[in-house]
């Protein structure tokens, strides 16, 4: 019986993610930065640990728990939308320890055991900003964007010790509550400067009217077929507007 690890599990694709091993028979340890009872049902084979991938002893401390992994996916995030001028470099910092450091955190932590044992996966989950030109995007698809160069080169400095690197692209997902978290908890008009306000709209109303999403279930899904993987593709696409968007890229 395998093991995964998943980070960023108290809530939207991590808890689905989580939810799926578990229906497929796995051992899952379900990582979140604060346990929250009742987010997912505990059992002999899915446990809840906490783990900030901002706090290397929390890495330490979860993967001591855990035990022995076969497969780590690196879901926690943080989103951020609104216009860099308006965007305080105290924001800009949050969003890459959380999306780029964090994953290079818990990688690291892993890499060992993976290459001790000669197999393991590294699941990166990112975004489908990352295939195209989207406004009001810079800060996020960058730290976004580092993970994918790092998951590209990671794979082939793994492949010799039979280790794989996938990275997953999600679209978006109208439950996940995208925009209030994008913005620490305000609005998207506070990292909008004047200037740019009408237009920052147009773009927002265009975003929130496209008629292609994701489901959680498209992302769980995805990952898992990115574990399964044996072709050797890096990069899986999840949710229709995703596949639309790496299909046009």
């Amino acid at each position: 019986m395998k093991t995964v690890l998943i980070t960023g599990a108290s809530s939207g694709y991590g808890r689905e993610t989580a939810r799926h091993f578990h229906s497929q028979g796995w051992n899952v340890i379900a990582t979140m930065r604060t346990k929250r009872v009742g987010v997912l049902p505990e059992s002999d084979r899915l446990r809840v640990v906490e783990l900030d991938v901002t706090e290397p002893e929390t890495v330490t401390a979860a993967l001591e728990t855990a035990g022995s992994i076969d497969v780590l996916v690196n879901n926690a995030g943080v989103p951020s939308i609104g216009v860099f001028e308006g965007t305080p470099m105290v924001r800009v910092r949050e969003v890459f320890e959380t999306n780029t450091f964090g994953v290079m955190t818990t990688t690291q932590a892993v890499l060992r055991q993976f290459r001790e044992r000669g197999s393991g996966v590294v699941v990166n989950v990112t975004s489908s900003v990352v295939l195209g030109h989207m406004p009001l995007s810079a800060v996020y698809k960058a730290s976004k964007m580092a993970i994918e160069g790092f998951s590209a080169s990671l794979a082939l400095e793994l492949a010799p010790f039979g280790v794989l690197v996938k990275t997953v692209e999600p679209g978006a997902c109208l439950t996940t509550n995208f925009a209030a978290r994008a913005t620490n908890g305000g609005s998207v008009d506070e990292l909008v400067p004047e200037p740019y306000a009408p237009w920052a709209k147009s773009v927002m109303d265009d975003l929130t009217g496209q008629e292609l999403y994701t489901e959680e279930s498209d992302v769980a899904e995805t990952v898992w077929r990115a574990v399964h993987d044996t072709t050797g593709q890096l990069r899986f696409p999840a949710g229709a507007d995703a596949v639309r968007l790496a299909q046009a890229k």
